[in-house]
């Protein structure tokens, strides 16, 4: 009785304080949905057609558009994106591809493509390459897209995703959309892969509190998502880090490190951490030939 009585006051303070529960704050990580449906789009962008990976993995999902632009003015890599609508899944696609220009530096341990920031529209500051390649395929034609695609489906998700400098400006991209309130943050699910530290901690702070779908996974000893070192020019990631150690076969274990944006109980807790093969290599799959191969 007095469990009841407890239950229906408790209901009733909070419609008097009209309490709004904040969607930022809840989300739960799906290795199925990472491996199964993420992976796949962010491999289809090494593609030239990814419409072959969409036709492999998804049902009744449709490209929209692939875009190729140089990243920097001063560089000669090419970045690309494809949006796409998986209308089985309810969801509007944007997936950005990684660059072998920019493994190539990570190779050689420079650190001066992190040096130049940018502000951020959601807050802190941003590292200027990535900033600069999102902002041009951005106004090439992604943001034609994104408009056209949730006026014809309101009612669909946004799924973003990445890998290796992908990651990157997927991160930004999600972040663009909530902060220009494009889209709301719980209607925007972030994962990328081997994703780079992209801007500093009060970047990583804003990024979140916009979304609580957002994940950051990551593989044993990448190399990649320690670039630039922690700490260098105030760099630090955001959430969430999913850490899987040595396989990534299906049933691999894996940890969520929720808590803070950086631990040590994930990634940051190795000794070593220089694989290139491991940065390479998702879901025991090479990102970039299994993309170009069509997913199969």
């Amino acid at each position: 009785m007095w469990s009841l009585l407890l239950s229906v006051v408790f209901l009733a303070s909070i419609a008097e304080s009209r309490v709004i529960f904040d969607p930022v704050a809840f989300a739960t990580y799906d290795d199925s949905v990472a491996r199964n449906s993420f992976f796949p789009l962010a491999a289809a962008s090494y593609s030239s057609n990814p419409q072959t990976c969409l036709t492999a993995k998804f049902g009744n999902a449709q490209l929209r558009r692939q875009l190729n632009v140089k990243c920097d003015s001063s560089k000669d890599d090419i970045c690309s994106a494809f949006t796409a609508v998986l209308n089985d899944d309810k969801a509007i696609v944007l997936s950005f591809r990684g660059t072998q220009g920019f493994l190539e530096l990570i190779e050689e341990a420079d650190q001066s493509v992190f040096e130049e920031q940018s502000a951020w529209i959601a807050g802190g500051k941003v590292d200027k390459y990535f900033s600069d390649a999102f902002n041009t395929l951005w106004t090439s034609g992604i943001k034609d897209d994104v408009n056209a695609l949730i006026h014809k489906y309101p009612t669909y998700e946004i799924w973003v995703t990445g890998h290796s400098l992908g990651g990157s400006m997927a991160s930004l991209a999600a972040s663009y959309i909530v902060a220009n309130k494009i889209q709301t943050g719980d209607k925007v699910k972030l994962v990328t892969f081997g994703q780079p530290r992209t801007g500093d901690a009060d970047w990583a702070a804003a990024h979140d509190a916009q979304m609580a779908y957002s994940y950051r996974v990551t593989h044993n000893r990448d190399i990649v998502p320690h670039v630039p070192t922690e700490g260098f020019e105030g760099y630090k990631h955001h959430k969430s880090e999913v850490f899987y150690t040595e396989s990534m076969a299906v049933g691999a274990s894996f940890k969520v490190c929720s808590d803070a944006d950086e631990s040590n109980e994930c990634s940051d807790g190795l000794w070593v951490t220089i694989s290139v093969p491991d940065h390479l290599t998702y879901f025991t799959k090479d990102v970039s030939q299994w993309g170009e191969a069509g997913c199969n």
